[in-house]
């Protein structure tokens, strides 16, 4: 296995657990409420920015992905969609760019 993928693998763990870390922590905090959590992303004109900043890059990349799997037939890479979605695009994007970058035999 390549270096680079080996990269894309540690940046999607490390994407999918250091978020969750505060996200968590928020949750025991603040109760177990999605709504919540959501009014608190808009607390400020910054956090809304992020989230559309980060929502624009989560539609982006699932159109690229989309468009890949199909022309590449791919079809397990499909699997970075529902990480980004569920788990954020700091999961996704690498995780993708880890299964598009395994060797074609």
């Amino acid at each position: 296995m390549s270096v680079l993928r080996m990269i894309y693998l540690a940046l999607a763990v490390w994407g999918a657990i250091h978020p969750m870390y505060y996200f968590v922590q928020w949750f025991q905090t603040e109760g177990w409420s999605i709504m919540n959590m959501v009014d608190a992303w808009h607390a400020n004109a910054a956090s809304s920015g992020l989230v559309w900043d980060l929502t624009i890059a989560a539609i982006t990349l699932t159109i690229w992905i989309l468009a890949e799997v199909f022309t590449r037939r791919n079809w397990g890479a499909l699997i970075a969609i529902p990480a980004t979605f569920c788990i954020g695009v700091s999961c996704g994007l690498p995780l993708y760019l880890f299964l598009r970058s395994r060797p074609v035999v």
